[in-house]
Formats: structure tokens, sequence, C-alpha cells
């Protein structure tokens, strides 16, 4: 699996703390930044996190904010992005089964280690559950396709 990861100023340190999580995993990351915590903008990097994500490059993208809001907005901007604000692990878990979400957005101001720690895993390791989910993605992509 290949994972994009990015934040801004207010996720670098829960970032470089994925990061370190996910390559004991042996899960293949590209970071694309920030490289500190002097102040950035937060949808350069949530655009270059969807952007891999969309093109297949990568099979998935975490963002980091200091909320995750701001990164999951930008994000969803990109067509074929569905990129879920998440606090716990059941919205984790829902995002996955339900949504077939590709893009995981969190709040370092506002999310524990450990908590991401275990949101990132459900996330990562729960599958799309199809069926009559399967069916409203495809609504999704085809209001995508009107409007892009």
């Amino acid at each position: 699996m290949k994972i994009a990861l990015g934040a801004d100023h207010a996720g670098f340190e829960l970032k470089e703390y994925i990061k370190k999580m996910l390559l004991e995993k042996n899960i293949h990351v590209i970071d694309v930044g920030t490289e500190g915590e002097t102040s950035v903008d937060y949808p350069d990097f949530a655009l270059k996190v969807a952007l891999l994500v969309s093109s297949k490059e990568v099979n998935r993208g975490i963002l980091v904010c200091g909320t995750g809001i701001g990164m999951s907005i930008v994000a969803n901007k990109v067509k074929g992005i569905r990129a879920s604000f998440v606090q716990d692990i059941y919205t984790a878990i829902q995002s996955r089964k339900h949504l077939d979400a590709n893009v995981l957005a969190l709040g370092g101001r506002i999310t524990g280690k450990g908590l991401a720690e275990e949101i990132v895993r459900v996330w990562l390791e729960t599958p799309f559950e199809g069926g009559r989910h399967q069916r409203r993605i495809e609504k999704i992509n085809e209001w995508e396709k009107k409007t892009q």
C-alpha cells in the first residue's frame, strides 16, 4: 500500500508521528510536507495529497491540519476524492465501510497521538462494503461528472 501524507504547520508534529508509524508497518509513504512548524497554507498540502490519490499514484491519503476541517474541505474539491474528517474510531470505520473514503483528515490540535494511531490503523484495515453503498458512490461520481 502507498499512502500520501501531508500537513500544515499545525499538523506537522502529528504527521511525523503517523509517518513513523506507517513506515514501521512497512507502508510506503509519500510525504508532501510541510517540513516544520513555520506557518504555511494548508490548501497547498491538501491539494498535493488529493491529486496523488485522484491520479491513483497512491492508494490513499492522510492529511493533518489544526482541526482537520480545512484539509477535508480542500481535498473534497478534487474530482474522485472522498475525504473524511474523523475524530473517533467509529467514524473512521464508517468512512471506509459506507463511503469508501480515500482520504483521511485529522486535527493535529484536537487528536492525541494514541487516538490518531488507532484511527489510522482501523481506517487502513477497514474494507468498503459495496452493495447499496456502491450505488451511492456512483451517484456522487455522476454528480462530479456533471459539475466539473
